[in-house]
């Protein structure tokens, strides 16, 4: 019988996760890192440091989606 190997959960799809990496946080919005970097530096985009690391709070990308939709309905 052959043996099925099932992948672990990929972090970003990781509901118990607290703070995503920006590599993370870009896929779930499903941007490149360097595009997630900008709308951090543009305050678009909450994170936060801890030490020497950027990390983005897990609800931070689907707040900033929501804001994004309620401008472009307000537009």
């Amino acid at each position: 019988m052959p043996h099925l190997h099932v992948a672990a959960p990929d972090a970003v799809d990781d509901p118990t996760l607290v703070l995503l990496t920006v590599k993370e946080a870009a896929r779930r919005l499903s941007v490149g890192r360097t595009t997630c970097f900008a709308l951090i530096r543009s305050g678009a985009l909450e994170s936060l440091t801890i030490g020497s690391l950027r990390r983005v709070p897990a609800d931070a990308p689907a707040a900033y989606l929501a804001r994004r939709r309620a401008e472009q309905q307000a537009a």
